[in-house]
């Protein structure tokens, strides 16, 4: 069992945004447990990369959206660091789909990769956090989701469940020192995207005051802000990282 360090879960690590936050907190000195679903060489990269920081990674692929998965993936980590101290959800999955064309199949899935394994590895892992008496628990929404689109009515679904769920545990696990956030970022292009080539990332572009899109190194930020001590009285809170495009 790695020790000595404080560990964090990051779903959907493998690249982008939880690639980023997987290094910001190595280098904060956590060890990391990086997961994917399809990319193991790209989860691999991302362990190498936090190794190279000088913390821990293991790296767990699963489909958070299956329950039976998702327990295996927390007692592995739990067996490998002792304690995981940070649960960061960032993995999701947005289908496009008419709300009159949705099956309830289609509603569950996104329902369980969206919301409901955000539910079973806080569950999984808070008992830890309690005994220590400090923990970090951050989820994610988007500008989308908040504001309501068609043709992803699940998603929208999924990501007000998990908003609820942050605010029901920040305030029931507040006082024995567990935080607990969202955070709805604004549209990031992918690492791989040229912007200069896309209508659609031009337009944003135009309608962001700060001048800029936003970088992945954006949400790491204010992930490693929540995840340090001086993050502490953040609780409960949804912050929109998106450049004044939704306020």
């Amino acid at each position: 069992m790695a020790t000595g360090n404080r560990a964090a879960l990051i779903t959907g690590s493998g690249r982008n945004m939880g690639r980023a936050c997987a290094k910001e907190l190595a280098q904060a000195g956590f060890n990391i447990v990086v997961n994917g679903s399809k990319d193991q060489a790209a989860c691999e990269r991302v362990a190498d990369e936090v190794r190279a920081l000088g913390t821990d990674a293991l790296v767990v692929m699963c489909d958070v959206g299956d329950h039976g998965a998702v327990h295996a993936m927390a007692d592995e980590a739990l067996k490998t660091f002792g304690r995981i101290d940070v649960l960061i959800n960032n993995a999701a999955i947005r289908p496009a789909s008419a709300f009159l064309d949705m099956t309830d199949e289609d509603l569950a899935h996104v329902m369980n990769v969206n919301c409901n394994s955000a539910v079973w590895l806080s569950r999984a892992f808070l008992p830890g956090m309690i005994e220590g008496g400090w923990g970090r628990i951050i989820n994610f929404s988007g500008m989308n989701a908040q504001q309501g689109t068609g043709g992803r009515p699940h998603v929208t679904m999924a990501k007000h469940a998990s908003w609820g769920l942050i605010k029901a545990l920040s305030r029931e696990f507040g006082p024995k020192g567990v935080t607990a956030n969202i955070i709805s970022p604004g549209t990031f292009p992918d690492e791989d995207t040229d912007i200069s080539d896309s209508d659609r990332y031009q337009k944003l572009l135009a309608q962001t005051p700060v001048g800029r899109l936003g970088t992945a190194d954006d949400i790491a930020a204010a992930v490693g802000l929540l995840c340090s001590d001086r993050g502490g009285f953040i609780n409960g809170q949804l912050l929109q990282i998106n450049g004044g495009v939704v306020g």
